[in-house]
């Protein structure tokens, strides 16, 4: 699965074009390298979310292409 539809489907990110642009921007991380948007997710991998003021690192657990909001938070487990 693509990073960008990963954050979107995992809900971490509300877009994917916002998903897209931060991958471009060099917000986002896999596995400790910069991840653009186009980037394949594997389970096990690590992502590094720069957000504004913040940052988050979550393990993915699972790839959902669809689920549901209250499903979502089990596609990842946050490391920090």
């Amino acid at each position: 699965m693509r990073i960008d539809k990963f954050l979107k489907n995992s809900r971490i990110i509300k877009r994917r074009t916002v998903a897209k642009e931060a991958c471009e921007q060099g917000r986002i991380m896999l596995n400790d390298k910069v991840a653009k948007p186009g980037a394949e997710v594997q389970e096990g991998d690590q992502i590094f979310v720069q957000f504004g003021n913040g940052s988050l690192r979550v393990e993915v657990v699972a790839l959902l292409e669809s689920c549901r909001k209250e499903d979502a938070v089990k596609m990842y487990r946050v490391i920090e």
